[in-house]
């Protein structure tokens, strides 16, 4: 019941968010056509690429594109989604955090809910053109297990970045200024993430194995979806996020626990 009550609390939310953005509808379909030219660029700027190569360390095209767009679109989920965590630092100087704690409601429902970024839908439009071109050139033989997959890697990953999003919310309690570092682990895994994660080398690979899971809902599903591997065992990867994402969790109940109020 409390489960149910919350979702239909979050639907009223970006309902709310979805209506002051349409108010002006013009300046809405400028940002959503802007933001898709800028991911559909990324696409042309990959093309280009391989116009001079056949692969990149064994991966082709179409592989490539295929791992963008997982990418792409896990990113965008999450910031379509999670996006109230991102600017949660502004929350915080502005006292609007205070408020929140005197509802009586889940609080990361009301970060969420406060900011629905409906602009998303252009660089996902963008993500999903990606998606279907990469399904088409990578030639995987599809089945129950290959969509499984497909469907794990994109729900991972999207979990991944909300994470990473919460993580940035949860420094604001001790720093109250915005924490940009934790931009190099998302917009930089976005930006790198176009590209299997092994072709940066075995460094990289361990670390976005053992401190930053990006391999879990990247490299390893991905390499048994493109049939690089028999063992399937490595399409469950994504689900190793969940404990990321409750690591994140307990870091952001550290942080409310230990919140004073910067007073405005």
């Amino acid at each position: 019941m409390k489960m149910r009550e919350n979702i239909r609390l979050y639907v009223k939310y970006a309902s709310a968010c979805t209506q002051s953005v349409m108010q002006y509808k013009l300046s809405f379909l400028l940002m959503v056509t802007g933001r898709f030219i800028m991911t559909f660029g990324e696409l042309i700027a990959l093309k280009f690429l391989f116009s001079g190569f056949t692969q990149i360390k064994e991966y082709t095209y179409g592989d490539v594109l295929l791992c963008f767009s997982v990418i792409q679109m896990s990113f965008t989920f999450a910031e379509l989604f999670g996006n109230g965590f991102k600017t949660f630092s502004s929350m915080v100087r502005r006292g609007e955090f205070d408020r929140m704690l005197l509802r009586p409601r889940s609080l990361i429902l009301q970060v969420i809910g406060s900011r629905f970024e409906v602009g998303r839908t252009g660089p996902l439009l963008a993500a999903v053109i990606t998606l279907v071109l990469g399904i088409r050139y990578s030639r995987i033989t599809w089945n129950l297990m290959t969509v499984w997959t497909m469907a794990a890697m994109i729900i991972g990953g999207t979990l991944l970045f909300i994470g990473l999003f919460m993580l940035e919310a949860s420094f604001c309690f001790f720093s109250v200024e915005d924490t940009s570092l934790i931009n190099v682990l998302t917009y930089g895994a976005k930006a790198h993430g176009k590209y299997p994660i092994d072709v940066y080398g075995k460094g990289i690979l361990r670390f976005c194995t053992y401190v930053i899971p990006y391999t879990l809902i990247q490299y390893y599903p991905l390499q048994f979806l493109l049939g690089k591997t028999r063992h399937w065992q490595l399409a469950f990867c994504p689900l190793g996020i969940i404990g990321f994402l409750l690591l994140c969790y307990f870091l952001w109940q550290f942080g409310v626990r230990h919140y004073k109020s910067c007073g405005s």
